[in-house]
């Protein structure tokens, strides 16, 4: 994963960008090749958020394909698309690497194809779990392709910007799921679902591939001639290029052994925080709400239409990540990080206290407004710190020598926590209510505020080296 030399790029470019006239920049290509990578996002999110519109235990789905689907088999069809995604983590980053960012991301579309039509299709349970796996293969292959083309292809001033790109469309993805699964059937959603990586697929091929990756081959003819349509043809990009060609040249002469680097003291420093970051991250229980969405307000019993508080929970996550991205930069990553991690504590326990109420016949009408205030506020407040940052952090945290394998084993950890959190919330939940199950989380939580506060730095306006600097003294 390239992202490692264009950081380092970056950070030459903040000091010499006095002889370039900047303003002159035509930013429009860059804007409109960072959505069109993004669409893979949105069919990420869509493919997400499916189980949502299932009814409890997958009663719709049932129904409609009328194939008896267990309990036990339906917490394998919401957690399989995890699965896919956790094995293609590393596997993706070492196809960028070969074939570039735009045809690993434009490949991706014949997997999400066959899924979503073994989906549509099924005539068995086991049709659904191979349909599910294989886009979850493809989702996944997007969470980590596309941030590293939106990063290679942006300038600095907008690289903030077009980065939280990504997290904006999966929400959307996420929320047109929502909204589509009230209206039309699971059949109708999967077919819609399965046009997005189509039309994905017509509008990124024409979309320039990152000049970082034709200069790590040594085409520099290509790497130049990208970097012209990305900037404009009347600014000049040599400064530009020759600094991401001094960068890649300085990574590779200070190389040394990958396995003596991951013994260092900086580096063991850097994966306890970016693991113990998407540990806390999924074992808040976000991805029970996103898969579980409707079935909790089912059970909740709150008067409201329970396909239409889904609703609102999707649009409260897009409001949420697109205010996180203009706060950021100027809050910084801890302090959002610590706000985010207290209200998911919070309001994971105020849930545990509705359901214990709830199952101990407790009148709990005048409160029946509180699961979905509590969940708005759990969604909102999760996108605005730990939904984004840790993926943020991640390649801000380790050098990068170590930072493609580094990268690509914490998404693989954090997509085995995905599977572990979504398959076994029913079990769970049965095995000890789901009060106690959401008063779980809530402690789990409280652990995450400790490791944030004693643990994580802040890296806000920090450059790679003085981050790497502070871990080593820390």
């Amino acid at each position: 994963m390239n992202e490692n030399h264009l950081g380092i790029s970056q950070q030459i470019l903040i000091s010499n960008t006095g002889d370039q006239v900047v303003s002159s920049t035509n930013r429009l290509v860059q804007y409109i090749a960072s959505l069109a990578s993004t669409l893979g996002a949105l069919a990420a999110g869509m493919t997400l958020a499916w189980t949502s519109s299932a009814g409890d235990d997958g009663k719709n789905l049932e129904s409609l394909y009328d194939i008896h689907i267990s309990k036990d088999e339906f917490s394998w069809i919401s957690s399989l698309v995890a699965i896919g995604s956790a094995v293609i983590c590393i596997p993706i980053g070492i196809l960028t690497d070969m074939i570039g960012r735009k045809y690993s991301m434009l490949l991706m579309v014949v997997p999400f194809t066959i899924g979503w039509l073994l989906i549509i299709f099924a005539k068995s349970v086991i049709m659904f779990y191979i349909g599910r796996f294989i886009t979850g293969l493809s989702g996944g292959a997007f969470c980590v392709a596309a941030p590293i083309y939106t990063a290679e292809i942006a300038e600095n001033e907008i690289r903030g910007t077009l980065g939280s790109y990504f997290q904006l469309l999966l929400t959307t993805g996420i929320l047109l799921s929502y909204i589509l699964g009230t209206f039309v059937n699971m059949r109708i959603l999967s077919i819609i679902s399965a046009l997005v990586p189509l039309i994905f697929f017509v509008v990124f091929m024409f979309m320039p591939e990152s000049p970082s990756y034709y200069l790590k081959k040594g085409n520099e003819k290509f790497a130049r001639k990208n970097l012209i349509k990305l900037r404009g043809i009347q600014y000049n990009i040599e400064n530009e290029l020759q600094n991401q060609k001094d960068a890649l040249e300085e990574t590779n002469k200070n190389s040394v052994s990958f396995w003596i680097l991951i013994k260092s003291k900086t580096t063991l420093k850097s994966f306890i925080i970016a693991y113990g970051l998407m540990f806390f991250q999924q074992l808040s229980g976000v991805n029970v709400v996103i898969f579980y969405t409707n079935s909790i307000f089912e059970k909740a019993n709150t008067g409201l239409n329970p396909s239409y508080s889904t609703i609102i929970v999707g649009v409260m996550q897009v409001l949420a990540v697109f205010v996180s991205t203009l706060i950021v930069d100027h809050a910084g990553r801890r302090i959002l990080l610590l706000i985010s991690i207290i209200f998911l504590c919070l309001t994971s326990c105020t849930l545990g206290i509705y359901f214990y109420l709830l199952k101990n016949e407790v009148d709990v009408n005048s409160i029946k407004w509180l699961p979905l205030v509590s969940v708005c506020i759990f969604i909102i407040m999760f996108n605005m710190g730990f939904g984004p940052l840790p993926w943020m952090m991640m390649g801000e945290i380790f050098a990068p020598e170590v930072k493609s394998v580094a990268a690509s084993s914490a998404c693989l950890f954090n997509w085995i926590l995905v599977f572990i959190v979504t398959k076994f919330f029913s079990d769970l939940s049965k095995t000890i209510d789901l009060d106690a199950t959401f008063w779980l989380f809530a402690v789990i939580c409280l652990i995450g505020t400790f490791f944030v506060y004693f643990i994580v730095p802040e890296t806000k306006g920090k450059s790679l080296e003085e981050i790497q600097r502070e871990l080593n003294n820390l």
